[in-house]
């Protein structure tokens, strides 16, 4: 078995041959096939072979924020007479702006109402939806929310109407309300009282803190919905968030490099500090390995006949070339295995 120790650079999980290749060579076979020892030499940096928990972890720097932004149109005909404040933040029930002085609450759910709902209307899910929000709203009566409207679900919504100051009809009509999935923060107003209720009022965007990272195209494998990450952000203090999304469209940046949006919302959004936005650095993770045996780049050594190995420094100080299987690169160390290797073995290293 032959070998040449070898500079290496870990990038991501790509080991790199680098600075010309030393060629110090460190074992050889015989003609028999047997492995001799190599002679050991005085001067070596050694490390131990330890056993501890490796990440397959890549830093990319991102920018706070709320996420993606969508326009609101009115729906309801009249002249607005109300609008919410930049910034602010509506939950489910408020109300999000005026029409003719009578108020347009926000619902959540992940159906818009698209039809006008009342008693002896056929079933559907947007039903289902106007029956969790008015018992989420302490108007309830009907028992478990479903598609169904009921008798009894109209006299909950007259009791609702009631609540906000309307005509108590027992109906409801789909511009009545507006659904969103989450609670919204008003991040501009592109209207103003007195304007038509049918144009564009709002721009909206969840109230979640959200950090956007445009990551390499190639490293997107790195991204995984639902993973953990951990984010510090500018003014902050270090937090960890969840992947949300994972962009499937590449776009070029400015530099020229492809790239696709990751979306990491905080766990903790107090820890985004004061700013509405600034910059971030999100360590993302993609594999995990516990207890496995690791040892510093530096100590493998490319051999000639493919793979790699290391040196382990016998008791006497001689030195044995030991093929060893790679797995995860992380922080300077590599996960090694193969019979030749052990817990607190001595190995040569560069590093």
């Amino acid at each position: 078995m032959t070998a040449r120790r070898t500079g290496v650079l870990i990038g991501a999980a790509v080991v790199v041959v680098a600075l010309g290749v030393a060629t110090a060579v460190a074992g050889s076979r015989t003609a028999g096939g047997q492995e001799q020892e190599a002679e050991a030499s005085p001067q070596v940096e050694t490390a131990l072979v330890e056993r501890t928990t490796l990440r397959e972890e890549e830093t990319e720097t991102g920018t706070l924020g709320h996420g993606p932004e969508h326009a609101l149109a009115g729906a309801k005909p009249g002249v607005v007479t109300e609008l919410p404040a930049q910034g602010a933040v509506v939950d489910r029930g408020q109300v999000l702006y005026r029409v003719d002085a009578k108020p347009v609450p926000l619902l959540l759910g992940g159906v818009p109402l698209y039809r006008k709902l009342f008693w002896g209307v056929e079933r559907g899910p947007d039903v289902r939806v106007l029956e969790e929000n008015l018992a989420a709203l302490g108007h309830s009566g009907f028992g478990e929310p479903d598609d169904v409207f009921t008798g009894y679900t109209a006299t909950a919504v007259s009791a609702w109407q009631k609540s906000l100051g309307l005509e108590r009809t027992g109906a409801v009509e789909p511009a009545d309300v507006v659904v969103e999935p989450t609670p919204v923060r008003v991040v501009s107003v592109l209207a103003r009282p007195g304007a038509p209720a049918a144009g564009e009022l709002l721009r909206l965007s969840s109230t979640d803190r959200v950090v956007t990272v445009k990551l390499d195209a190639t490293k997107q494998k790195l991204a995984q919905v639902g993973a953990s990450a951990s984010v510090t952000v500018v003014g902050g203090t270090p937090t960890t968030g969840t992947v949300r999304s994972v962009s499937t469209v590449a776009e070029l940046s400015e530099s020229g490099r492809a790239t696709v949006a990751v979306e990491v919302v905080l766990d903790d959004p107090a820890a985004a500090g004061p700013f509405d936005s600034a910059p971030a650095e999100v360590t993302l993770t993609r594999e995990q390995h516990e207890n496995v045996l690791a040892v510093p780049v530096g100590a493998l050594l490319a051999l000639a006949e493919g793979g790699y190995g290391v040196e382990v420094v016998g008791d006497g100080g001689e030195r044995t070339l030991t093929a060893v299987t790679t797995g995860v690169f992380s922080g300077g160390r590599v996960e090694v295995s193969g019979d030749g290797v052990r817990e607190g073995q001595r190995v040569v290293t560069t590093s």
